[in-house]
């Protein structure tokens, strides 16, 4: 009779699904208890790819200033955003990153080109790891950018950022940001 490992205690891992088959690789849904390895995957290269969805979402919202290094913090924002997730949505807050992430992962960007002094952008693909990067990037971006001079609590900030991008929705400053990537990329073909 063994115990199931979830998140929190609360949340299961075995019914999150990654829609995208691209990222199925590169999103770890590995169950965990508490999202924190110490460490355990930044000695190798591409090792990042092993780390649980969750801790990366966590690591990323550790960025300079008032956050910077305060783990336990960052996994107290995340715990309490679960739960109003799950209370607005009623589904599995697990399931709501993994839908974020694969709704702000940008398909393609632009890189320079120079030819003899004259630059011009070109679309390449993204590969898929630096697509889960990127989209983890951007929706740490999002939720800092609507925490100044907002009276919303951090946690509702969350909640309410990884509803919109779950959903895909335009109001979400994530999805924004991989629509004008796209765009961009579109028209430098």
């Amino acid at each position: 009779m063994s115990e199931e490992i979830r998140l929190f205690g609360k949340w299961d891992f075995e019914e999150v699904e990654v829609n995208d088959p691209g990222l199925r690789r590169y999103i770890s849904l590995k169950p965990v208890y508490l999202p924190h390895s110490s460490g355990r995957y930044q000695d190798q290269r591409f090792k990042k790819a092993e780390m649980n969805i969750v801790e990366r979402f966590v690591n990323k919202l550790m960025r300079k200033g008032k956050n910077a290094g305060k783990k336990q913090r960052a996994i107290n924002i995340i715990k309490v955003a679960f739960e109003i997730i799950n209370l607005r949505t009623g589904k599995s807050p697990v399931q709501a990153l993994v839908d974020a992430i694969c709704n702000v992962a940008p398909r393609e960007e632009t890189t320079r080109i120079s030819y003899g002094g004259v630059a011009t952008h070109q679309s390449v693909d993204i590969s898929p790891l630096r697509r889960v990067d990127l989209a983890l990037r951007y929706i740490t971006a999002a939720i800092y950018q609507k925490s100044f001079n907002n009276i919303k609590s951090a946690e509702e900030i969350v909640a309410d950022e990884l509803i919109l991008a779950a959903n895909n929705d335009a109001a979400s400053v994530a999805v924004k940001k991989r629509r004008e990537i796209e765009r961009i990329a579109l028209s430098a073909r």
